[in-house]
């Protein structure tokens, strides 16, 4: 299977029309509350802070356009970094489970980027595992008082691994190896895309962290609204 599919699938966005439509469906309703809840969450932080409008949308440009990066890989695949934890670290995780679900469904449209039966998918594991790991990661490193660069670093890097772990995971249930089951065939599409996206998060960890830098230089004051202030003894980088 994965000699014939080549690389329109093995793109992080799952193509249109790959994924069993049961199980397509599946991830569209698994993904339906994670959707209502940011969306009560964006009205909730725009009404008590009606200034982050432009940060938000600042914030869905970020992700539109690095993950409509997509970058041949060695093993005959295509990855791409996915942009959704600097959104997650400014304004939490369901905030961008929004703005990555419209990313994914304007690339899905316009660019041929995934497609609208796994929407759900794609969404899943791009929207909403990757900003949940990057929250808690930044969170965590926050809390052992780590400076505000590694701290986004670390949220940015392993959100985008993770958003790969998550896609890996989806395929090898939809796609169960005949010999050695979903383990096997979880191995084998981890295998297909790790050689290239680990330099990518890096990538992406280093450019998260350069935008909150530049953010903190001329919007200190919106950040500071959003609790985003760098450490008082330590540098931002």
């Amino acid at each position: 299977m994965l000699t014939i599919v080549g690389m329109p699938v093995l793109g992080m966005h799952i193509m249109e029309g790959f994924l069993p439509y049961p199980m397509a469906l599946l991830w569209t309703i698994i993904s339906l509350p994670f959707l209502f809840a940011g969306l009560r969450s964006i009205q909730r932080q725009v009404q008590d802070n009606p200034s982050i409008k432009l940060l938000l949308a600042m914030v869905g440009a970020f992700a539109f356009v690095l993950s409509a990066l997509k970058m041949p890989s060695v093993t005959g695949s295509c990855s791409h970094p996915t942009g959704v934890a600097l959104g997650a670290v400014l304004f939490g995780p369901m905030p961008m489970v929004v703005m990555g679900s419209l990313v994914l469904l304007f690339q899905a449209l316009l660019l041929a980027h995934g497609g609208i039966t796994t929407l759900g998918a794609n969404a899943f594991s791009m929207a909403i595992a990757g900003p949940l790991a990057a929250w808690v990661i930044f969170q965590l490193a926050q809390k052992s008082r780590l400076p505000l660069g590694p701290s986004v670093f670390l949220a940015a890097m392993f959100s985008d691994l993770f958003t790969y772990v998550v896609t890996s995971f989806q395929l090898a249930v939809a796609f169960p190896d005949p010999a050695g089951g979903l383990a096997a065939s979880l191995a084998k599409f981890l295998g297909i895309f790790a050689i290239t996206q680990i330099p990518l998060a890096v990538v992406e960890g280093l450019l998260t962290v350069v935008v909150v830098n530049l953010l903190l230089k001329y919007s200190a004051c919106d950040l500071a609204l959003l609790g985003i202030r760098p450490h008082p003894t330590t540098q931002t980088a």
